[in-house]
């Protein structure tokens, strides 16, 4: 009776005068939990109290949901099962993303954050670049040891980077992004001055200077390595903890932080390759010195973000006592220590092993409720269908000049950035679950669409190869909005399901398997390493992108019980009908 629903922590819903307890004992977490309170207006009550109650058609104690809690989470489906009070739509209600009351986060965090993240990702995306462009000039006509490098670099990010995770998790939180800052710039300084030195010296012995290439490749692995450790460290934990679960700061930090991702992804190569036009060796030069000058930057920036967010500081005592005490009890008695001293080297080397490659993080992955959107994410790696060092190559090989590539790559870069304000607002007002079924959707047809004019148009390239390519460019410009989009509503449903201690874990895994599929993509390429060969590529990067969205729907059709939301204009009709 002239009443409002709010959220609140009871576990109760009323309606009216009477309390109805609609969270089951099976499942008390499954059900956002409501209460009814007065309205504050005496004229609004005394206005409703005159008015005959409206009756209550439909079951008023819902089913239990059979799917795990998120507040990405748009609908709480519960077998067709409603709960209505007069006018109002519990489930139209609960299908709205959750109004979260507003915590303003300081600009002087959010600025320094920004900061950090910036420089971490355009010396990252400099240096990955200008590595490139330096080994070619180093090692001319041949392509052996670019693809050693980068092959080499990967591998070690797909094997290697679920052992970051349980530090991320149990580490200290400052201490692990500041190694991750001071490894990079150490490894990409170091890096700097060997590509130097081969580049000057090429009258050095085959045999150190291919030992000082093996050295280089190892450096690029430590900096692979501390730039995925800096990445999932801030984007994955920081960002979530620095929102204090406010959605709506989180969806902002989120777009904000891919912003500058996609920025760094532009012109951070455009501006290292201009440099190595005029000059390789000023552009060695130039990436040694932007990384030397932005790491003390970065090391205190993020340093100031930690101190005004005392949330970040992970208290790790009662960690330690309760490893201490489990030592204590598993410390055997001087009689035994004999005969378990064999048994204690085993089980050092086991968890010696356990933590270079932690496979247990790896079934937790596949088992944990965010699996699904996590590995529908990462499928869209497996894609040669991006502006990339492939497609690049064959638009070159089609008669696309470099200036036309330059362009296409700015006009897609500006479709990706437009994105970053899109998917917020598309969550806001459907969530991250619908958001991104919408999103996904969006990427395969005009994937779908680019490729069939790349069939139809092509007839195997023998026709107008620019007509034919710039169909499949257009399409694939258009299709970026959904895959970036789809990737913040992604990450949002990930951020909000997996829980503080495994955070690291599971994104780590989740970067693993990233790098694996950017990795199997330029594999397909090896195959068909032919432009007239490009088609078969790009088939199985569309193939891959349906993959990514079949999974995907299997995710939404668990989590909110249909893929199609109704509008209430058209829920009659269908009732009516049956």
């Amino acid at each position: 009776m002239g009443e409002n629903i709010v959220v609140a922590p009871s576990g109760m819903e009323t309606i009216g005068l009477s309390t109805i307890n609609v969270i089951s004992n099976e499942a008390p977490e499954t059900r956002r939990d409501l209460q009814i309170i007065r309205n504050e207006k005496s004229s609004t009550s005394s206005a409703t109290a005159d008015e005959p109650a409206k009756p209550n058609n439909r079951p008023t104690i819902p089913v239990a949901a059979h799917h795990p809690p998120s507040a990405t989470d748009d609908t709480y489906h519960n077998n067709d099962s409603v709960l209505t009070t007069g006018s109002i739509d519990i489930q139209e209600l609960s299908e709205r993303p959750v109004a979260s009351s507003s915590h303003p986060i300081s600009r002087q965090i959010t600025s320094r954050l920004f900061i950090s993240h910036f420089l971490s990702t355009w010396n990252s995306r400099l240096f990955e670049m200008g590595a490139v462009l330096f080994i070619a000039a180093i090692f001319p006509g041949t392509l052996l040891p670019m693809s050693v490098y980068a092959l080499v670099r990967s591998a070690a990010a797909v094997m290697l980077s679920p052992a970051l995770g349980s530090w991320i998790d149990k580490g200290d939180r400052l201490k692990v992004v500041r190694v991750s800052i001071v490894g990079q710039r150490l490894a990409v300084g170091a890096s700097c001055c060997i590509f130097w030195i081969l580049y000057e010296r090429k009258e050095l012995g085959t045999k150190l200077r291919v030992g000082l290439f093996v050295v280089n490749i190892l450096l690029s692995c430590i900096e692979k390595l501390c730039s995925v450790l800096n990445l999932v460290s801030v984007e994955r934990d920081w960002v979530v903890v620095i929102s204090r679960d406010d959605d709506t700061a989180r969806r902002i930090l989120n777009a904000r932080m891919r912003r500058i991702d996609l920025f760094c992804k532009l012109f951070g190569p455009l501006a290292i390759s201009l440099i190595d036009g005029a000059s390789t060796i000023v552009a060695i030069f130039v990436t040694l010195a932007m990384t030397c000058t932005s790491v003390l930057i970065e090391y205190f920036t993020i340093a100031a973000v930690f101190r005004m967010v005392p949330a970040l500081q992970r208290t790790t005592t009662e960690n330690s006592l309760t490893a201490a005490e489990d030592d204590s009890e598993r410390l055997p008695s001087a009689n035994e220590t004999n005969r378990v001293s064999l048994r204690e080297i085993i089980d050092f080397a086991q968890s010696a092993a356990s933590n270079l490659l932690p496979l247990n993080s790896i079934p937790y992955y596949f088992q944990h409720p965010a699996f699904l959107p996590s590995i529908s994410l990462s499928l869209l790696y497996f894609t040669v269908l991006s502006f990339s060092g492939q497609m690049i190559t064959f638009l070159l090989a089609m008669g696309y000049t470099s200036y036309a590539v330059g362009a296409a790559r700015v006009v897609s870069t500006i479709f990706e950035l437009s994105a970053t304000w899109i998917a917020p607002k598309v969550q806001q007002h459907i969530g991250a679950v619908r958001g991104g079924i919408w999103f996904l959707t969006w990427q395969m047809i005009w994937l779908a669409g680019g490729l069939s004019w790349f069939f139809a148009s092509g007839e195997s390239l023998t026709g107008n190869k620019l007509f034919v390519a710039s169909g499949l460019v257009g399409a694939v410009i258009l299709s970026r909005v959904g895959l970036w989009s789809f990737d913040l509503c992604a990450q949002s449903i990930i951020q909000e399901e997996v829980d503080e201690q495994s955070r690291g874990a599971f994104s780590t895994v989740e970067a693993s398997f990233q790098n694996l599929f950017e990795l199997l993509s330029y594999v397909t390429t090896i195959i068909f390493s032919k432009a007239d060969q490009f088609q078969w590529p790009a088939v199985i990067s569309v193939i891959a992108v349906y993959v990514a969205g079949g999974t995907y729907m299997v995710f939404v059709r668990r989590r909110r019980g249909h893929l199609v939301h109704m509008p209430n204009c058209i829920k009659p009709r269908l009732e009516d009908n049956c």
